[in-house]
This record gives C-alpha cells, structure tokens and sequence, in this order.
C-alpha cells in the first residue's frame, strides 16, 4: 500500500504542478498583451502630438470638408426651388431631396 499510496501523491504533487505553471504562462502571456497594448496607445499618442502629424491632419479635414461641400453644392443644382438661387441649409438641401425623390417615384408609378 505503501508504494500505491506514494504513486497517488506523486501524481497529486505532477498534476498540482503543471496546474501552477500553466496559470504562470497565462499570466505572463496576459501581462505582455496589456504592455504591448499600452506601448501601442502610447506610441500613437505620441506621434500624434507632433506638429507635423497635427499639419497633415489639419490638411486631411480641410480636403474632406471641401469635398463634402462641393457635393452638396452639385445636389443642389438638381433641385428645384423658387427662387432658383434661393441659399439653403445642408440639412434643407437633404429634405428638398428626399421630397423631390419621393414625387418623382410617384410620377413614375402614376
């Protein structure tokens, strides 16, 4: 009995000691994932703080802003309204469009 008593705690002890080291790989595969994300997020924190990105981005939005406008500008040639000059709002161009489509799918079904 001895000997089959001595097995059971050999097996005990591997079984306690695999569970050990794999809850250690977890952990420290866990700590590096959190220290590449934070090294990551500061990485890019950093680079946005510079003058050039801040130059480039600046840039970036004044090209979209332009290209938002010039399409709304083309949507509003297509509209018809009284006067035909009349300034509207971007949000009055949209609603004039969803009108002027509604009527004329009507006009095509009737």
């Amino acid at each position: 009995m001895d000997c089959m008593e001595e097995m059971f705690t050999n097996i005990d002890s591997s079984r306690q000691d695999l569970s050990h080291m794999l809850l250690q790989r977890k952990r420290d595969r866990d700590r590096c994932e959190v220290q590449s994300v934070l090294s990551r997020e500061e990485r890019r924190r950093r680079r946005r703080a510079t003058q050039k990105y801040r130059t480039a981005h600046a840039t970036r939005e004044r090209v979209r802003v332009e290209a938002f406008n010039v399409a709304f500008c083309e949507l509003r040639k297509l509209l018809p309204t009284l006067p035909p000059d009349k300034k509207l709002s971007k949000i009055e161009i949209l609603r004039l469009a969803i009108c002027y489509i509604a009527y004329l799918n009507h006009v095509l079904d009737a």
